[in-house]
């Protein structure tokens, strides 16, 4: 429809999304055996998705379980609360937490005093909470995902030049070739093309996110259920507009420094569950350490460096160009925020003499960063 056309046609405006004097022919059909990132690319991560959501389940059932039994995590016994069609309905579709007025009206209505009102609520309440057999087999997956993902990320950035000179991510951009570091000794002025690396490194960060999503709707519904929600639409916006936008290098770079400390808060929720308190104590000192240091300095010296001087003086600003590093400043104003939530979790914990993981904001152990 002509509708459609001119949206199509407004929203992927080569004005906004590449720099000056680049168009989307330009990168359509390159020379053979070359190939740039498209958009369409960003799709197949949603068929992954479902993928990597089905090998979870299998996961965390014949592999995190397990190994909760070994450590004797046990499913706790909680009260259900009595079967109350009316409390039930108010409970659902109204509030958990009713107010004194409500309260009181419930217990002219059912006969029961006020106290048994609110006992009901609680327990009810209480059956919702996940228990921490099924927090240890999703952390346990957690763990295992952010490892794996961040051993790739480090070895494949290893091999890559621009890690060790971060200007390569803007030499020629956004027509540059992937080489290993003796060839772009040579080939300086290089052009970026999509490896097969480079593809399977985005599109399994994006695929893992959508699982994220999916995953809500199925889980257990947790309080934070809206906060997590908007936190996964936005790590996979930042990682697709990086992708469709060409800025992959410097996207791997922030990809693979978030996901330094991720496996270590998830480690030490492991080692709190199965109540081995000192070893949750050293692993969560290690990952406050980590996300301090990655977050606050790496990250601002580093990674914004390269984006907002470097790139200045090698392709110029452009519209988009405005927006990725709008995104990633208000990703430094998030870390320094949740830098000063970990300081004050630990400070409390030597004071009180041990660390709870779980008191941290769930949104902590997946953070933001991704782009």
């Amino acid at each position: 429809p002509p509708n459609m056309a001119a949206l199509s046609a407004w929203f992927w405006n080569e004005r906004f999304w590449l720099p000056h004097n680049v168009t989307w022919a330009d990168l359509a059909d390159p020379e053979p055996g070359v190939e740039y990132p498209k958009a369409g690319h960003v799709l197949s991560a949603l068929p992954l998705a479902l993928g990597i959501f089905a090998v979870r389940m299998l996961f965390e059932r014949f592999v995190a379980l397990p190994c909760a039994y070994i450590l004797r995590i046990q499913t706790e016994a909680t009260r259900r609360a009595q079967p109350q069609a009316i409390l039930e309905k108010v409970f659902t579709s109204i509030t958990k937490y009713p107010d004194t007025r409500r309260l009181e009206g419930l217990s002219k209505q059912l006969d029961w005093d006020v106290r048994r009102i609110q006992r009901w609520f609680r327990h009810r309440r209480n059956q919702d909470k996940p228990s921490i057999l099924t927090k240890f087999c999703e952390s346990m997956w957690r763990f295992t995902f952010y490892l794996y993902i961040f051993t790739y990320g480090i070895r494949f950035l290893w091999q890559s030049s621009w890690l060790w000179d971060t200007r390569q991510c803007w030499y020629n951009y956004p027509y540059q070739r992937e080489c290993d570091l003796a060839s772009q000794l040579h080939f300086l002025h290089s052009l970026q093309i999509l490896t097969p690396g480079l593809y399977y490194y985005y599109i399994t960060e994006l695929a893992f996110y959508w699982s994220l999503m999916f995953s809500q709707f199925t889980d257990i519904k947790r309080k934070d259920f809206l906060i997590m929600f908007i936190h996964h639409l936005a790590t996979i916006s930042l990682i697709s507009f990086s992708y469709v936008n060409n800025m992959l290098r410097v996207g791997t770079l922030v990809m693979c420094l978030h996901d330094t400390s991720d496996f270590l808060l998830e480690a030490a929720k492991l080692a709190n569950y199965a109540k081995y308190q000192r070893v949750c104590d050293t692993v969560f000192a290690m990952f406050g350490a980590v996300f301090v240091f990655t977050r606050l300095i790496i990250y601002p010296c580093w990674i914004l460096n390269t984006t907002l001087f470097e790139s200045w003086a090698i392709i110029g600003p452009y519209p988009s160009w405005w927006l990725f590093n709008a995104l990633l400043l208000v990703l430094q104003v998030l870390h320094i925020i949740w830098s000063y939530l970990i300081v004050r979790i630990a400070f409390k914990a030597m004071v009180r003499g041990k660390v709870s993981p779980r008191r941290l904001p769930y949104f902590l152990s997946i953070t933001v960063g991704h782009s």
